[in-house]
């Protein structure tokens, strides 16, 4: 049963760039272990910030789901919370 408060909406949308993120890694670096692969994190940052980017998708396909089926309050949470994955990504980008 999906819900359809902006708790709710918040929750998700900071957990599902986690997924996206993983996605990421099974895409591109299945090949290599998960450890070396975050380590590789730190060196090189355009993976790190293709990555956080790409981990945002897995935002907008869920707040894409959640406006289909008009739960706005649960898609505003997602929006509100994607807002603050893509500030983090700019600063990432810019400091790191």
């Amino acid at each position: 049963m999906l819900k359809d408060n902006t708790k709710y909406g918040i929750v998700l949308g900071f957990l599902a760039p986690f997924i996206g993120m993983f996605g990421f890694y099974l895409w591109k670096f299945k090949v290599y272990p998960l450890m070396d692969f975050i380590k590789s994190l730190a060196v090189q940052k355009s993976i790190l910030t293709s990555m956080v980017t790409f981990s945002l998708l897995a935002n907008a396909i869920v707040f894409t789901i959640f406006i289909n089926t008009d739960k706005d309050h649960t898609a505003k949470g997602i929006f509100i919370s994607t807002c603050v994955w893509a500030v983090a990504a700019i600063i990432l980008k810019f400091v790191y």
